[in-house]
């Protein structure tokens, strides 16, 4: 089945087609981590699967469509991780520690799909030039400008503005993860904690 198929028809992958293309990611995801995303080709892909281009080309119709889902995947996985978390806490305080807590947990726990990731969001555009992942970006930003909103709303937060906070929140986040994950020496559940004491000091009603 190629990958110009309908909906419909995408949803009647076999078993054997699924665990292919998941084989083929999982290829993609270690070659981009290793090589970069400009030096992902689907020669080194099918070398590292074991495969033939062939193989790749008869269930994705190229790179773009296999490294957005290398992405994709990842988000929504390390989503569905945190927002267990998340909703387990009643108060925004503990929903923004559980995020930033659970992003880092899971991201270090998947050090080559991370690597990988962030290499296909740096690296990535669409064909007007625009950023490919800024959409899902602005998204985050948007899910913790609400709690932040919410937790001044309830007097856990001090006055401040929950996007400029939430932005740089998650790019402290993005900083913590990037020094990890090039230098596996850095002990990231100690950042992490760090991390987050420094956040509930920068955003804490009261002394």
């Amino acid at each position: 089945m190629g990958s110009n198929a309908e909906p419909g028809e995408r949803k009647r992958r076999s078993f054997i087609e699924e665990a292919r293309r998941e084989q083929i990611t999982k290829a993609a995801a270690q070659v981009t981590a290793e090589v970069g995303y400009a030096n992902t080709s689907l020669s080194r892909i099918a070398e590292k699967a074991g495969i033939s281009k062939s193989v790749i080309t008869y269930h994705f119709s190229g790179k773009d469509e296999i490294l957005r889902l290398v992405t994709t995947q990842l988000f929504e996985r390390a989503w569905q991780h945190m927002q267990a978390r998340i909703e387990t806490e009643a108060t925004a305080t503990g929903q923004i520690r559980a995020w930033i807590g659970a992003q880092l947990e899971y991201f270090g726990a998947h050090r080559t799909e991370f690597l990988a990731m962030s290499e296909i969001v740096a690296g990535h555009r669409n064909p007007d030039g625009t950023p490919a992942y800024s959409d899902d970006l602005a998204e985050e930003v948007d899910g913790l400008t609400e709690i932040l909103a919410r937790g001044q709303r309830d007097g856990e937060f001090r006055e401040f503005d929950p996007r400029g906070v939430a932005t740089i929140i998650l790019r402290s986040a993005d900083g913590v993860l990037g020094a990890w994950a090039y230098d596996d020496g850095v002990d990231l559940p100690g950042q992490t904690a760090v991390l987050l004491d420094f956040i509930d000091h920068a955003i804490r009603s009261g002394p």
